[in-house]
Order: structure tokens, then sequence, then C-alpha cells
């Protein structure tokens, strides 16, 4: 799959850019991305950063309008309400900044992030026949890489020999039942074949300091 990145100007839906933020908005979101910044701990594990991911985006956007936690088995997600019982939003896979190995690039999606990504979107979509997800999520902190939930409908919820799998996957009707089999054995071959260019949004915070 080749990839195509877009960066946020151009993702953006142009009304949005006619709105211009007052300056105690952005005072407030500078404090917490550099609160944020400052709490990443090499050391620590992928949890920590888990939480400090899910502290800025409460801090800075959601709280009290969206509830953010884990869901099941997935990383972090953004529900469309502020109760647990609301559908869910944004699926986010955080891992920590020196995860390189498991991390996607703007060269290479097809990384156990990203396969991570796919099933806690088949979960979501297919399982619980949730269509109100919006955006899915790869960050690392410094990195971040959002999709449109659009592109993963087309080109996973709406593949029946994929859907077919993951769900005699979940049934445990195949040969292996770890997450690390549907990683490797379902999602990692099936994303290698996929030839259309899978847009998303992509910026590195780095960038900006």
């Amino acid at each position: 799959m080749q990839p195509k990145p877009l960066k946020p100007r151009k993702a953006i839906n142009k009304a949005f850019l006619k709105i211009k933020p007052n300056r105690t908005e952005i005072e407030h979101f500078k404090a917490n991305l550099i609160e944020l910044l400052d709490r990443t701990n090499d050391t620590e594990s992928e949890e920590f950063h888990k939480n400090l991911v899910s502290d800025f985006l409460k801090k800075t956007y959601y709280d009290p309008n969206h509830f953010i936690n884990t869901k099941g088995r997935n990383d972090l997600v953004i529900h469309n309400g502020n109760k647990a019982k609301s559908s869910v939003g944004v699926i986010i896979e955080a891992k920590k900044p020196t995860n390189r190995a498991e991390m996607v690039t703007g060269e290479k999606l097809n990384a156990k992030a990203f396969q991570e990504l796919v099933l806690y979107y088949l979960r979501e979509r297919i399982a619980h026949k949730n269509l109100e997800v919006k955006q899915l999520v790869v960050t690392n902190i410094n990195e971040w890489f959002i999709f449109d939930a659009n592109s993963f409908e087309r080109l996973f919820a709406q593949n029946k020999a994929l859907v077919k799998q993951f769900t005699d996957f979940e049934a445990g009707r195949l040969a292996g039942k770890t997450t690390d089999f549907f990683y490797r054995e379902i999602a990692e071959p099936f994303i290698n074949t996929i030839k259309q260019l899978a847009e998303f949004t992509y910026f590195d915070i780095r960038e900006y300091e």
C-alpha cells in the first residue's frame, strides 16, 4: 500500500481555516503541549505514555463533553458523548516514542501499530456494528498519523474476505487465537495486497518547536 500523507493545512476543512482561534485557546494548547512533551520518559512503559496522550486530549479539547478511556482491548478511544455507553468516535493506538519497531512511518504503514488499528476498527465496526467511528489515529506523542474512517470502511470493512477471516478469528475457528496471529497471518498480508492510496494526515510536533 502506497501511503499518501497530507499536511494538516491540506486536510482540514476549509471552513475551519477561516475560524481564528483566540489567544486564550492558543496559550492553553501551548501549555498542555509543553506539559505533554516534558512528561515523556524513554524508560517508562507504553501504558505510561498512553495515559499522557489521554490526559493531553482531555485537558486540551474533549473534557467534559467527550469521554476518553480504554475500551476492551482497544488502546484508547474517544467517545461521541460524555458517557462510556456512548458510541466510539475515535480509535487511538499510542506507542512510546522509542518503540520504532512497531511504529508506522510516512513510507511504511504496514507496521504493528497499523495492524493493531485495523483489528480495533474491525471489532468496533463489524463486531459492535458501530457506524459512527470518524477517525483512527496512530501516535508516538511526537508523530501523529490520522486516518479518516471512510478509508477504513472502503479498504477493510467492505472487503468480504477480510471480514470473514476476522469473524472466524474472533470466533476461534482459525489455527491461532492470539492477536499476534491476527497481525502476522491476516492483517499484514492483507495490507500488503492493497493497491489504492490510503490518505492520512501527518504531522510531527518536533517540527513546530
